[in-house]
């Protein structure tokens, strides 16, 4: 059977269609650059869709007295210093034209009565700095910014799935990839390469990412082209997900049902967390709370299928209804569970990488020429615990600033360089796969990276355990290199796993090897063999397959900033 390969040139090819890579790809467009953004799954169903809670920016509008620089110093605080603060100041001093651009391409955000942006509180923020829409802030911004991309005309190919990044003598030259519905080949050839294809959460038994998403895609392209990881190790768990049905365990429960008066008990019917923040109790942060309900499990506590329960049927049905629609129409479509009667099993689950490809504040740029990492595939604004709403807001501020660094890029470029070596490879890659009869399933040898990962990275970590799984990653890698791959009618949907569990592979160990480093405690990296913080580990730990692990400054926080970091009263907010 002949392969059919499309051939395509552009001047920035965007990989990913989330909220970060439709960003860059608008302001390119509006730039008159020629663009191509690709994703592997529909546009309207990225991850960013998920995204509930909020967007963050210094407006003002509640607190006239808050400002950027306030902003970027509650950033630093939650990050445990870990956060460049470059990278933080870019964000902090850039969020309100983020907004901005939110509202000229016509998102629907929550109002007051006289109009301004309505602004609430999150937690560990000095004030109330983030704006929403409704508890669907992330779906919202995602319509908007599709709207606004069909606006500009700008091609977008949805199901078209990203093998390798082309690379010549250190220089991009485009991307290799295939249809998934078809198995036609791409071949793109480009100045510029946009990576914004998400994080590593997936490779967790538990994750709030869907099946197929966030499998280290990013940190594979980014390493095989040359490039390296920054702080794998560093990723939140969130504390409410649920384990029930099995291809939805971890979907979350949104804090507000905490925020909102919901209860957390034991198998035995104790409030547990009175033991861990007896004053703020269900209202305290989200890496305690992860802690407080995996300790309970871990300890004998936790229910018979290992989790335990938030409770929110206490709560006037009236107010469920109102300000918790969509947890209680995700429970009643998964489980059929009335959450005004019955309370939901949860457990942690594994939500965001902080962590991503090494990346420069200023233009997220990478070391390999061209290539430019952006939104969860990206690093520096998050240190060692996220600030929440500030996920959404980075996504529009680099988008933007990516945008047109990647324009001036190629604008700047007196040749492209291509190598048919390169290409070649990227081909072969794809075809040995496709020919691939050996007696191991993908599908069973992702469940064991996930297994390992949970086992031995989940939320509290120790030298034996990461030493462990490392060696049950040796075993997993040997076993992949003997897998069978079966395109059939449906699609080339087992190809692109095949892909994932490499992806998922490369990012387990940069992960692992980075939580060995890590010998303390510090935000939601939990070392229960080094449970204090080292001020000798205060810095980032970067990640190559050659290199290993090597420890990276932090430069210093500005005394403007560093003048504002200060506790923040926690009473009455939830600490999210």
């Amino acid at each position: 059977m002949k392969t059919t390969e499309r051939r395509i040139s552009t001047s920035v090819l965007v990989i990913g269609t989330g909220g970060s890579g439709l960003r860059a790809a608008i302001e390119l467009a509006e730039q008159g650059v020629d663009v191509l953004a690709l994703g592997k799954r529909p546009r309207m169903d990225a991850h960013t869709s998920l995204a509930a809670g909020g967007i963050n920016a210094a407006l003002g509008t509640m607190d006239e007295a808050d400002t950027w620089q306030q902003h970027a110093a509650d950033t630093i605080k939650e990050s445990y210093f870990l956060a460049n603060p470059h990278t933080v100041e870019i964000v902090a001093r850039g969020a309100a034209q983020g907004i901005a651009d939110l509202e000229r391409y016509g998102t629907a955000f929550a109002r007051e009565d006289d109009g301004r942006i309505s602004q609430r509180f999150f937690g560990a923020h000095t004030y109330r700095r983030t704006a929403f829409a409704g508890d669907y802030t992330g779906l919202e911004i995602q319509r908007a910014l599709v709207d606004r991309a069909a606006r500009l005309d700008v091609p977008i190919l949805d199901s078209v799935y990203v093998t390798r990044i082309l690379v010549r003598d250190g220089a991009v030259f485009g991307a290799y990839g295939f249809d998934l519905t078809d198995g036609t080949r791409y071949l793109i050839h480009a100045d510029a390469v946009i990576l914004a294809a998400g994080g590593h959460n997936r490779i967790w038994r538990r994750t709030s990412s869907r099946r197929d998403e966030n499998t280290g895609d990013s940190f594979r392209l980014a390493v095989e082209a040359g490039a390296r990881l920054r702080d794998p190790e560093l990723v939140q768990f969130h504390p409410s997900g649920i384990l029930e049905p099995e291809n939805a365990a971890g979907t979350l429960i949104s804090e507000a049902a905490r925020g909102e008066g919901g209860l957390l008990r034991n198998a035995l019917g104790e409030r547990f967390m009175e033991r861990y923040d007896p004053e703020r109790m269900e209202l305290s942060t989200r890496d305690r709370v992860a802690l407080a309900a995996y300790t309970e499990i871990k300890e004998g506590r936790g229910t018979a299928k290992g989790g335990v329960w938030l409770d929110v049927s206490h709560l006037p049905r009236e107010t469920i209804m109102s300000r918790l629609p969509r947890v209680y129409q995700t429970m009643l479509e998964l489980q059929m569970r009335d959450i005004t009667a019955e309370p939901i099993e949860i457990a942690p689950t594994a939500h965001y990488s902080m962590g991503g490809v090494w990346v420069r504040p200023e233009d997220h740029s990478t070391e390999v020429d061209g290539l430019y990492a952006i939104g969860e595939a990206s690093s520096g604004l998050h240190g060692a615990n996220r600030l929440g709403g500030n996920s959404l807001v980075e996504l529009l501020v680099f988008g933007r600033i990516v945008g047109r660094a990647a324009a001036a890029y190629s604008a700047g470029l007196e040749s492209q360089r291509r190598s048919h070596d390169a290409e070649d490879r990227a081909r072969a890659e794809v075809t040995d796969l496709l020919a691939a009869d050996g007696p191991e399933n993908v599908r069973t040898l992702q469940r064991a990276v996930r297994d390992t990962m949970t086992e031995h990275a989940g939320v509290v970590r120790d030298e034996a355990g990461l030493t462990t799984g490392l060696a049950e990653l040796d075993e997993i890698a040997g076993r992949a290199e003997h897998v069978g791959v079966h395109p059939d009618l449906a699609g080339f949907q087992d190809l692109a796993h095949a892909f994932d569990l490499k992806s998922s592979l490369i990012a387990a160990r940069a992960t692992l090897e980075a939580a060995v480093e890590r010998r303390e405690t510090r935000g939601c990296h939990n070392r229960s063999d080094f449970p204090h913080l080292d001020p000798e580990l205060q810095v980032n730990l970067v990640w190559s397959p050659a290199g290993g692990v090597v420890r990276e400054p932090i430069p210093p926080v500005s005394r403007e900033i560093a003048a504002l970091i200060q506790e923040v009263s926690t009473v009455g907010k939830l600490a999210e």
